[in-house]
């Protein structure tokens, strides 16, 4: 990612190159296959989206500290450790265009990975207090019950839409606002500052999510790393798709048909037509663009600077992404 501010690049790239050190170091350790198979999906690359994100926030305090250091180094590494659950839970051959851990190994080793590096964040955790340690379990509690959520999908006496909003809450929006609260926090940075940060992180996770939501069906083929129109074939339930499975025009009757299940591959290229024109399709990206507005707000809220501004092209981002 790029910034405005000169003095606000040199300083990120510089602390993003210390987290990537001490990542390879936390991990080191475990043994010979623990070592292969920990390092590896951070060999593989990735945004470091989280991290990122602690270390802007933390430039609203103090941000060349250890206890920093840490909390990046501790929320990307539980991040990592969803990946190689979520990729056993998935069958996933790939992960970031390198196999997965569990194609790779197996099952049982990148289940094992990723609760060692669980316990490698919640070592890390540990050395920032009792009070670090509780919101992490408090983040941890919300992605597994997001996670599980997703996965038995809303009760018939649960609004579908909503369900689904919350899921994102939980499983994405979580991490993503504990990241921004640590950086701030651990800096030394105001309460209101904290706050804003915190609900800045919880927004614009919710709105990743439903961009990618959009680009699934939006995008040529590939623009997310997978087929285009995964989610439809999957039949995983997506914004624009619970929003057109609502819909009442008799001109979308051909739609709610194929999208009411998985969708045969046959069927993919007429699907992702009608759904590009779809009512749904222009509800999701007004919900996606309210996200984005609620998440400007709290920057809103931030003192003016190099950080302010990186948040701030996290939201114009969003708002024209299309991969």
């Amino acid at each position: 990612m790029k910034f405005d501010d000169p003095n606000f690049e040199v300083s990120m790239q510089r602390s993003l190159q210390e987290v990537e050190r001490r990542l390879s170091a936390t991990v080191a350790g475990g043994g010979r296959l623990l070592d292969e198979s920990a390092d590896h999906l951070r060999q593989a690359g990735g945004k470091r989206f989280r991290p990122m994100l602690t270390l802007m926030c933390a430039h609203f305090g103090e941000p060349d500290n250890d206890a920093v250091y840490k909390a990046a180094v501790a929320v990307e590494l539980t991040h990592l450790a969803t990946l190689y659950h979520d990729d056993v839970m998935d069958e996933a051959p790939l992960r970031r265009g390198a196999p997965s851990a569990n194609s790779r190994w197996s099952n049982s080793v990148a289940i094992l990975t990723g609760d060692y590096l669980f316990a490698c964040a919640a070592q890390t955790m540990a050395d920032l207090g009792t009070e670090a340690v509780r919101q992490q379990a408090v983040t941890l509690s919300r992605l597994v019950q997001g996670q599980i959520n997703e996965t038995i999908g809303p009760d018939a006496n649960s609004d579908p839409l909503e369900w689904h909003l919350n899921v994102l809450s939980e499983k994405t929006g979580s991490l993503i606002a504990t990241s921004a609260q640590f950086g701030a926090w651990f800096s030394g940075a105001g309460p209101d500052i904290i706050e804003a940060v915190t609900e800045f992180g919880e927004l614009i996770g919710i709105a990743f999510q439903l961009s990618d939501d959009i680009i699934d069906v939006e995008s040529s083929s590939g623009r997310l790393g997978k087929a285009q129109g995964t989610d439809l074939m999957e039949g995983i339930p997506t914004l624009p798709v619970l929003f057109a499975l609502r819909g009442t025009d008799p001109a979308e009757a051909r739609l709610r048909e194929l999208i009411s299940q998985p969708v045969d591959e046959a069927d993919l290229p007429e699907t992702l037509e009608m759904l590009r024109a779809s009512q749904g399709m222009r509800q999701a990206r007004e919900v996606l663009n309210d996200y984005v507005a609620r998440s400007r707000k709290r920057v809103h809220q931030l003192p003016e600077g190099g950080p302010r501004q990186a948040l701030s092209g996290i939201c114009d981002y969003l708002a024209n992404r299309t991969s």
